[in-house]
């Protein structure tokens, strides 16, 4: 699993020009669920984000999470996080897991955050999208597992 979350002031996705989600001050969360992930990998890392202390306090420094300041989640899947670029010049999705075994656990993600009180919208999972990020800082991060 791997994910790039990018802390923002405000962010939406839409597919054909219109907008099935979106968010203000929080995080947009990239989503790749590999071959070999588990239900363990995903709440360890849905866990670890809402934790992860990367808002500013009133002195300027990355000690606040997501909960801390209220913030919200724009979680969005994308298999090309999986992708292997090492040889030639096309990436190959092979180690991406198969839609059967993605979808499931990228429902379980988000619904990790809703269950911690987070108010989180999503794309379509599959689905071609377009992601407006407004990224603050700019603050971005890769996690994996």
């Amino acid at each position: 699993m791997r994910i790039v979350i990018q802390r923002v002031s405000k962010a939406s996705v839409s597919i054909n020009g219109r907008i099935i989600g979106s968010i203000g001050k929080g995080v947009v969360i990239l989503l790749g669920i590999s071959k070999g992930d588990t239900e363990k990998n995903v709440d360890i890392l849905s866990l670890r984000c809402i934790k992860l202390r990367i808002f500013e306090d009133e002195n300027e420094k990355l000690n606040l999470s997501m909960k801390d300041i209220q913030g919200e989640a724009l979680i969005i899947s994308q298999f090309t996080l999986c992708a292997d670029t090492k040889k030639g010049r096309r990436p190959s999705f092979t180690k991406a897991a198969s839609y059967s075994v993605a979808k499931p656990l990228y429902e379980r993600f988000v619904t990790v955050f809703e269950r911690e009180g987070i108010h989180t919208e999503t794309g379509d999972f599959g689905s071609k999208m377009l992601v407006d990020i407004h990224n603050d800082g700019p603050v971005t991060l890769i996690l994996d597992t």
